[in-house]
């Protein structure tokens, strides 16, 4: 499971709704809310904004989470290189 997916899963559960409930009301089938949750699949950035509304959670909270986990697949593949190129993007990033 990635972090987004652990995150919506907590926050569904928490609000005591089902899988099928909350992807009804977002308009998406319960198999693709499911493997968004398990981190089978990722969500658009898009489908991440209307889950943080339906959810009540920060908007911002998620859209770091679904970031990170695109980050993250991407680069796990370069283990030896990827903390270098890390650093080189966040330098670039605080110009």
């Amino acid at each position: 499971m990635n972090h987004l997916g652990h995150k919506i899963r907590e926050l569904r559960e928490s609000q005591n709704l089902l899988l099928r409930q909350v992807a009804a009301e977002l308009e998406m089938d319960t198999a693709l809310m499911s493997k968004i949750e398990r981190g089978e699949r990722n969500a658009s950035k898009q489908q991440v904004i209307e889950i943080a509304k339906y959810l009540k959670a920060n908007e911002e909270d998620l859209l770091t989470l679904w970031l990170a986990d695109k980050i993250e697949s991407t680069i796990v593949e370069e283990p030896t290189i990827a903390y270098q190129a890390m650093k080189i993007a966040n330098k670039k990033l605080k110009k």
